[in-house]
């Protein structure tokens, strides 16, 4: 379980890292006002050295995006509530993160920036054919992200609820002591381990009740 959690969250936060890298285009076209055609321009060059890498560098991806699946349907494939809830939720949005890749992000790449004239200075209008492909790039990449974010937290918050579901195991009890020892009607509550615990009222001579469960 601690190696499936590891690969899922080393394999999600290095494709994540991956994303990061587009901000040095993406923030030029998403978060900056007006986009100017410099901006456009400095986008659209990031991106035709993008398509262009090495192709055992897409190889690599490839790899460990399919290592990154696996490794999630391996986990839920077990049947256990919190992997079914957890686990579901993030193949989901990893799956949404390859197809949104695949289907929106390629094919922009290959169609528009495989090999796009770009002149030498920025101070040329930018192509009208290009301005939507470039600016839509960033909106993908930040959508992929975001699912990408949701998957750590997934799998963190699944981490979280079985630590606490083993260190919960032990139950409250109440204990009830007489006048003698802590005055007319003095109660407590402890947590009850599965060995120290009685399961029955038991009775002892200093006039101390214990083992009654809380309803």
């Amino acid at each position: 379980m601690g190696i499936r959690a590891s690969v899922v969250f080393c394999v999600t936060s290095f494709l994540l890292g991956c994303l990061f890298t587009h901000w040095i285009a993406d923030s030029l076209t998403l978060w900056k006002t007006p986009i100017t055609d410099e901006h456009l321009w400095t986008a659209a060059r990031y991106y035709a050295i993008l398509i262009r890498g090495p192709a055992p560098l897409f190889y690599f991806l490839s790899s460990v995006v399919v290592l990154g699946a696996t490794t999630i349907l391996w986990s839920l494939r077990d049947g256990e509530a919190p992997n079914l809830m957890f686990d579901g939720g993030s193949i989901f949005l990893y799956c949404t993160t390859v197809i949104v890749y695949l289907y929106s992000v390629v094919p922009r790449l290959n169609d528009k920036f495989i090999s796009p004239h770009l002149p030498a200075s920025s101070t040329a209008e930018f192509p009208a054919a290009l301005r939507k492909p470039t600016i839509e790039l960033a909106s993908y990449h930040l959508a992929c992200s975001v699912a990408l974010t949701g998957v750590l937290i997934l799998q963190a918050s699944r981490w979280w609820a079985m630590d606490s579901e083993r260190d919960g195991d032990g139950e409250w009890y109440i204990v009830e002591e007489s006048e003698a020892e802590g005055g007319a009607g003095a109660t407590s509550t402890r947590e009850r381990s599965p060995v120290d615990a009685p399961t029955s009222p038991v009775a002892t001579a200093s006039g101390v009740q214990t083992g009654i469960p809380v309803s």
